[in-house]
C-alpha cells in the first residue's frame, strides 16, 4: 500500500510542528553564528504575510515550509525543512514543488529564499538549483553575510 502524502495550511499550534521548529531553529544555530540565522520563530510564523504548510505522510508530520509576501509579485521560500526521519524521500522537493505552484497561483513573478552557505546546506543549494533558482544579492532586509546564501528565480 502506498503512503498518502497531504499537504495543507497549518495554524502551527500542534506539538509536532512545533517541535520540528524547534529543530530547525536549533539547526540552523548549530551551523551559523546567531546573527546569521534567519529563520521564523512560530509567532512570526503566523503572521498574516506568511503562510505556512505541512506535508504529513499517513497523517504523520514529515517537513513543513512556508511562503513569504514580499510584494504583490514577489514572495519568499521560509522554514523549509523535512523530519530527519523522512529524509532522502523526496518530501522537500514535494513541498518545494507546492509552495511554487502557491506562489504561481498568487500572481508572483519572482519567488527567493535565504539560507546558510555552510556545507551541511549545500543539499539544500542543490535541491533548489534543480529546480532554477540561482544565487543572487541579497533582497528585502537581508545583508551581505558570509554565511548567508541568497537565491531566486522567475515563476
Amino acid at each position: 500500500m502506498q503512503a498518502q502524502i497531504t499537504i495543507a495550511e497549518d495554524d502551527l499550534t500542534g506539538a509536532d510542528i512545533v517541535a520540528l521548529l524547534r529543530y530547525h531553529l536549533d539547526q540552523m544555530v548549530r551551523h551559523s553564528p546567531i546573527c546569521s540565522v534567519h529563520a521564523f520563530p512560530v509567532e512570526r510564523l503566523r503572521a498574516p504575510d506568511v503562510s505556512f504548510y505541512a506535508l504529513r505522510v499517513d497523517g504523520q508530520l514529515a517537513a513543513c515550509g512556508a511562503l513569504k509576501q514580499i510584494d504583490a509579485s514577489h514572495g519568499e521560500l521560509k522554514s523549509m525543512r523535512t523530519d530527519p526521519k523522512f529524509l532522502r524521500r523526496g518530501l522537500g522537493e514535494a513541498m518545494l514543488l507546492h509552495l511554487m505552484a502557491e506562489a504561481r497561483a498568487r500572481g508572483y513573478a519572482r519567488l527567493s529564499l535565504e539560507t546558510g552557505k555552510p556545507e551541511p546546506f549545500h543539499a539544500a543549494h542543490a535541491l533548489y538549483r534543480k529546480h532554477g533558482f540561482s544565487e543572487c544579492p541579497p533582497f528585502g532586509d537581508y545583508t551581505e553575510d558570509p554565511f548567508s546564501l541568497c537565491m531566486t528565480r522567475a515563476l
